[in-house]
Formats: C-alpha cells, structure tokens, sequence
C-alpha cells in the first residue's frame, strides 16, 4: 500500500493502535487520582460540590476505562501476530513485566473497580474511599510496569543473550533501568495535565455557555491550580530527563535537536524552527540562536554534543520526524504554562470565570495535553530507531513474516473499526462531559435511583442511558 514495505506498515499498524490506546489510560490515571481527591474532599468538607463533581467525572471515567481496555488488548496481540521475531527474542523480560502488571495492577483495579463506580449507597463512606484511592493506585502501579517494560526496550540492562535470546539475569536492573524514573514521573505528570486542561476545558465549556454554578467553578479552579503546580514541574523533569536521554542514547538526541557537527571551539546552537534534510544531512531553512543548546543540554555554555554524522547513516532516527514532534510536545507545555499564569492573575483579579477571552484559550487547550503525550510518545518511539531493544535488536529482525498486501488490508480494517467503535465512544464520553455535574440534593445518590437494585455488568453500567438537557443551561457565547 502506498509503496510502504512489510516493515514500515507494521511499524505504521502498532503505532496507530498505540496512539489511540495512550489517550484511554492517560485520562484513566488522571481522572482516578482527580476522583480520589474530590471523595477526600467531601469527606472532609462535606461540601455538596464535591460529592456531585466526583459522580460526575465518575460516570466519564466508567466509559474512559472501558475503551482503555480493549483498546490494550489489541495492542498487546500485536507483540506476537506482528512483531513474533522480538517476541521470541526478548519475551523473557517483556512478558514477566506486563505479566506483573496484570497480576498486580489490573486485579487492583478490577476488584476495587465495581465497589468504586457502583458502591456509593452500598457501603460506608470509608469503604468507598478506599476503593477509590486503590483504583488510582492501581492506574499508577500499571503506568509503572508498563513503563518499565518499554523503557527497558530505551535503556536495556540486567541480561545476557543465550543462544539467541535474552535471559535476565538481574531483575531490579532490568526493571530500574537508567531511564526508567523519568519516563514514569515524566509520563505520570504527562497524565495529570492532560487531565487537567480536560477538566477545564469542560469547566470553560459550561461557563461559556452561561452554565455558571459553584460545581463548574470549582472543576475550573481545580484543574488551574493543577495546572499551575505540574506544569512548571514538567519542564525541570522534562530537563532531567533529556540529560539521561543524552547519556544513553545521543542519536536520538542529535535527531530531536536537528543537529549534524560539532564546530571547533563552538557551542551547539539551539535550533527553534528548520527542516531536517536526511539525505543531504543538514537542516535547511533553520531560525537557531547561538550556543543556547549547549546551556539547555549539557548546561554548560561550551559544552558539545553528538552530531548525527557521528552516526553510521543506518543507525540515525528520522530527524525530520522527531524534531517536529519534540517541538510540538514543548510548545505545547509552554502554552499549558501560560494557561497556568493567566489563571493567576485573574484569580488575583477577581475574574477566572468571566473572562470569556481567557475561557476560549482554555476551552482550545482542553486536547493539548493529549496531544503532547502523543507527540511525545512519536519522539521517544521513532527517537530510538532503527533499534526496538536500543544498541540489542534491530526493529527489522523483529517483525514477523508477513506480507505488504497483508498488513495493507488489516491496517485498513482497523483504522476503519477503530473509528467507527472508539469515535462513537468518545463521542458520547464528550456528550456527558457536555451535559455537565448536576446536584443531587443533600443525600447523595449517585447513579439513580434506578441502579441501586441493578447488579452491574460491566464499567459502561455506571453510565446513563440517556442523557436530558442540563439544568441551568444557557446559550452559546
């Protein structure tokens, strides 16, 4: 198809699939943690607004977890329909770690799960919270050993190959490998502010739209002050993170940084804009300002990297790629900064909820943190090629022995079901979150009345049926 070899639609099939599965648990493990603190909250403050917002966003997260789910399951029979060689190869180490996460994380979830999004009348206030907080653990535990499986694949440590095939010889330096910890805390963060600015955008929605209660006020200000403490955190974790990256894997470096030689005596610039030109190696049409990179990447003022001519040709990633999507994921994090500043000042000023200009900017950044988690994601995946076990195996030697024509049809079919199956639930996950918190009163109940007798299903049973206007709705801005 497209003249793309077995090799590229392979590469083309797994990334597609990961891309829709990453924005699922993303959401999942914000939206957990955000729905521990909001039952905290209540607890605590007894405060009605607490206790509406955490059915609210709890009926969202039932549908989120849902398409998470499957969508991981298609994810994870790639590893051995399309990619058997590396299955075979280094299965030893990647098998045993997402075996773990099942067995720790997804029973977690699983037997706390039911009890969180159905238990509300049912148990005490104590169990319940309990349940919740064991979820947004067991989101955390699950990052954490999918995590350390793919960074193992970055930085791969504690093995020996044995006639052909990995054999782990030291566990804990497989699992804590040199960069495992800044892609869990990088990633973790990644979550928090994707779910942050999805939180606000659907507060800014609602007062846009002349929806003004103490519920959506309160969503909106939490997600700001969410915002405003993780995204500073991003850029210095951020930070540490491309260290390590420069000391175990330069090339991917040289690549995001479009960077080819070194000059004698001369420090890297730092290259806002350009296009990287892989045959001719160089990148044309480039706005750089002197020896800034140097100061961002080694900090020190003359300190040098890797050019990607110190690179044997086969073993350089795609720098047009990667420099793109690197600066997509940066400007982006620079803007949810922003977001973050400007809510301060008009919280100072007395005007977060009226100022449309600023609820606009909100409402436009609500898929921002989404999209800097894939963006990132396409830079450390690409960044590392042409290797999947970086320095190990080469990602040719791993896909499996399937043909163009093959690969062709079933990536068409699944871009054809994934649309049709996923489009429809985030769909209707966008049309809650568009029908906004409602109050139930001074008692709680929290899915209706109607299922306090029901015996649930599945997660989707937390969700309505149907869903009737929202009171208090105004018009459009």
């Amino acid at each position: 198809m497209f003249g793309l070899t077995a090799l590229e639609l392979a590469r083309i099939q797994f990334g597609f699939t990961i891309s829709f599965h990453i924005i699922f648990p993303a959401i999942t493990i914000g939206l957990a943690s955000y729905l521990a603190v909001l039952e905290g909250l209540w607890l605590w403050k007894r405060d009605t607004v607490y206790r509406d917002l955490y059915h609210f966003w709890s009926t969202i997260f039932a549908v989120n977890f849902a398409m998470g789910v499957v969508s991981g399951l298609v994810m994870a029979y790639q590893f051995g329909t399309n990619w058997s060689y590396f299955s075979s190869f280094a299965g030893s180490v990647t098998g045993p770690l997402l075996t773990y996460e099942v067995l720790t994380a997804f029973f977690l979830e699983a037997g706390f799960l039911g009890v969180m999004l159905f238990g509300w009348n049912k148990v005490g206030p104590g169990l319940h919270f309990f349940a919740t907080i064991m979820v947004a653990l067991g989101t955390l535990v699950s990052a954490t050993w999918i995590l350390a499986s793919n960074s193992w694949m970055q930085t791969p440590q504690g093995f020996e190959i044995i006639d052909g095939r990995v054999i782990p010889v030291d566990w804990l330096k497989v699992i804590f490998n040199p960069s495992f910890p800044y892609r869990l805390v990088h990633m973790t963060i990644a979550a928090f502010l994707a779910t942050a600015l999805f939180v606000a955008a659907s507060g800014a929605w609602h007062l846009l739209r002349g929806r003004d209660t103490p519920a959506v006020r309160t969503m909106l200000s939490m997600a700001m002050w969410m915002l405003l403490v993780v995204a500073p955190l991003q850029v210095a974790v951020g930070d540490a993170h491309g260290l390590n990256t420069l000391k175990y894997q330069p090339a991917k470096i040289a690549a995001m940084e479009g960077h080819w030689e070194n000059k004698p005596g001369e420090g890297v610039p730092l290259v806002l804009f350009g296009w990287p030109d892989m045959a001719a190696e160089t990148t044309r049409y480039k706005l750089e300002i002197p020896r800034l990179g140097s100061l961002i990447l080694t900090h020190d003022w003359n300190g040098q990297i890797q050019g990607l001519k110190e690179f044997a040709p086969e073993d350089r990633p795609n720098s047009t790629i990667v420099f793109w999507s690197f600066r997509i994921m940066v400007g982006l994090g620079f803007l949810m900064l922003a977001l973050g500043l400007w809510s301060v000042w008009l919280r100072w000023r007395g005007g977060l909820y009226e100022s449309k200009l600023f609820l606009r900017f909100a409402l436009l950044m609500g898929p921002s943190g989404l999209v800097a988690i894939l963006a990132g994601w396409f830079t450390t995946e690409i960044g590392r090629q042409p290797w999947i076990v970086y320095g190990v195996m080469r990602t040719k030697d791993a896909v499996s022995n399937h043909s163009a024509l093959a690969l062709s049809a079933t990536l068409i079919v699944f871009i054809v079901m994934y649309i049709a199956v996923f489009g429809t639930g985030v769909s209707y996950m966008l049309k809650l979150v568009g029908h906004g918190p409602e109050s139930h009163g001074p008692e709680p109940e929290a899915h209706g009345d109607e299922l306090l007798n029901q015996r649930p299903a599945r997660p989707l049973s937390a969700a309505p049926d149907h869903l009737d206007a929202p009171s208090g709705a105004g018009k459009g801005a």
